[in-house]
């Protein structure tokens, strides 16, 4: 029963609204398209201020981190059309992220203490 419960109601998760675009798609795993196709994250290598990221589909490209560049606003605002079929995002990937909520003055900075992401509220 208690499974069944979980899954009916997934937690809510909250994010702080302006973290850095390197803490956020290191956590979630998700990365959005300029077509608005959602993409799952395979690699991450950061080089610098720069990040060079390979998707499942094998698509790889340099990113710079910002926190208000396209790709933070799409993550933050969920402007997503449809989901890749090749990078084959598992749909409890897609239910975390959809109850997944920013915002400004609440939730998670995502730190980083000794290598580790850790969660504060």
């Amino acid at each position: 029963m208690a499974l069944d419960k979980r899954k009916e109601n997934p937690t809510k998760r909250y994010y702080r609204k302006r973290i850095e675009l390197f803490r956020l798609i290191e956590k979630i795993k998700l990365w959005p398209s300029r077509k608005g196709t959602l993409h799952g994250i395979k690699t991450i290598q950061k080089l610098g201020d720069q990040a060079l990221i390979t998707t499942h589909c094998n698509k790889t490209f340099m990113v710079n981190n910002s926190r208000n560049s396209r790709a933070a606003r799409w993550l933050r605002n969920k402007w997503i059309s449809k989901v890749c079929p090749v990078c084959g995002v598992p749909d409890w990937k897609l239910e975390k992220y959809s109850v997944t909520h920013f915002k400004r003055h609440h939730g998670s900075l995502l730190l980083e203490k000794n290598g580790n992401t850790q969660e504060k509220s």
